[in-house]
């Protein structure tokens, strides 16, 4: 074992980011068919949250959410960005990143997997702080081709510091996995921030082949589905393992978040992912849309063992790492709030409400009340999944009614009220 200790005055901090995986889609948040050993080890090390929110129900806001401390309206990109090198959309180059607030802390930053905030080279992640950058730019790939081919021609998409290279017929997780563990092992010496983004399980569903072996008895599309979380855990835990080689995981904070809820796109096979009780899916700001598994490690820390009931969201992540990193200004202007409080003493959450939106729509959550604004329910409707569940205000109680399944408004108008102001009030800016 490496002797680090001179080195490791501040945390190392990896923060991973998985794709498309559903609300309650590991065995530790209650799936019962799902075999994830390592995911569940590091929540058991750590703290889970049960009501974690992702910045927005798509892609794109998400991440931009997530690095920028921010809603994704307030970063700068509340839809996704278009796939294709060149375009124009994309998190704005003046964006200040957690990898940019962490290298102002000394800290070595790199991005690996992943990316879909911009295809110009300003929107790209060595321009937003990133010091090393390996993925793919846009929004998905194939796992052995390396090609992005669902709209328009097919076009390679994997990166390394904004040079294409060629990684032919290997699984992309793999690849991942081994610039992961050699960005470890060659930064051993110094604190690094690792952005860790996952691909998976968003489509195509390509698992390792004997984690298809293993889940054939389920139906599909869940057996196809189920083989892409195992991937991902198997691989988590060889992570883990690179941690311990040098002796780094005492001192290195790894957060595990999914982007949003689970897909039911025909690439998909129309579903496969687990919401339990809650409604919606990716692309609906119902629960099961935006409600995430996310948990937090750090053992020199971070109490072990722990689940936390409180509200929080993706964009808290940026303060809170900043906190732990001994930053002497955590960045007041942030919307996202430091959940140190929260994970050491049990303390409220940071937030009176919380706010998503992105194009036609939007929804507000205070205490056990949530507004949503012309909601989709893919997941319910996929004959018209673009059509709203109500022409206006969907009003819902969540402790009374987690499903979301009854509008409210007419029976709570005066909460309707006091919640669209809120929206209104966020929405210019006050």
């Amino acid at each position: 074992m490496w002797n680090t200790a001179k080195a490791q005055q501040r945390p190392n901090v990896i923060l991973i980011y998985t794709d498309d995986q559903g609300t309650l889609d590991m065995g530790c948040y209650g799936a019962p068919d799902l075999y994830t050993p390592n995911m569940d080890a590091l929540a058991a090390s750590g703290v889970r949250f049960t009501q974690f929110y992702a910045g927005s129900s798509v892609c794109s806001p998400s991440r931009a959410s997530l690095l920028t401390g921010m809603t994704p309206t307030k970063a700068g990109l509340n839809n996704n960005a278009t796939s294709q090198p060149g375009a124009h959309e994309g998190l704005p180059g003046e964006a200040f990143t957690l990898a940019e607030a962490l290298k102002a802390e000394g800290y070595q930053t790199a991005h690996i997997g992943k990316w879909h905030l911009g295809y110009q080279p300003d929107k790209m992640p060595n321009a937003q702080g990133f010091d090393y950058s390996f993925g793919h730019m846009g929004g998905c790939i194939d796992n052995y081709s390396h090609f992005f081919y669902w709209n328009g021609p097919n076009r390679h998409d994997l990166w390394r510091n904004g040079e294409e290279v060629w990684h032919d017929g290997e699984f992309f997780l793999d690849l991942m996995e081994q610039e992961a563990h050699d960005y470890i092992r060659t930064h051993r010496e110094v604190p690094f921030f690792l952005y860790y983004a996952i691909n998976m399980p968003h489509y195509p569903l390509q698992a390792k082949s004997q984690w298809r072996e293993y889940y054939a008895d389920l139906p599909s599309p869940r057996k196809e589905y189920a083989a892409f979380i195992s991937t991902i855990d198997e691989s988590l835990g060889r992570l883990m393992d690179q941690l311990d080689r040098y002796g780094l995981r005492e001192n290195t904070i790894v957060i595990l978040q999914s982007d949003h809820g689970h897909s039911t796109e025909v690439r998909t096979f129309g579903g496969g992912g687990y919401a339990g009780p809650y409604r919606g899916c990716k692309f609906s700001l119902f629960e099961a849309g935006i409600r995430v598994p996310a948990m937090i490690s750090y053992p020199k820390a971070v109490p072990a063992g722990l689940v936390r009931d409180q509200m929080a969201a993706g964009m808290d992540w940026f303060p809170t790492v900043l906190d732990y990193a001994g930053a002497e200004n955590i960045h007041g202007h942030l919307e996202g709030r430091s959940l140190r409080d929260v994970l050491e003493k049990d303390a409220p959450s940071p937030h009176e409400h919380l706010i998503w939106e992105g194009p036609h729509r939007w929804a507000v959550r205070k205490g056990d009340w949530k507004l949503l604004y012309a909601p989709i329910d893919p997941a319910g409707n996929t004959d018209a999944p673009w059509e709203p569940v109500a022409d206006g205000l969907f009003l819902v109680n969540l402790k009374e009614n987690i499903g979301e399944s009854e509008n409210v408004i007419e029976q709570y108008p005066e909460k309707g009220r006091e919640l669209e102001k809120i929206y209104r009030k966020w929405s210019v800016g006050e």
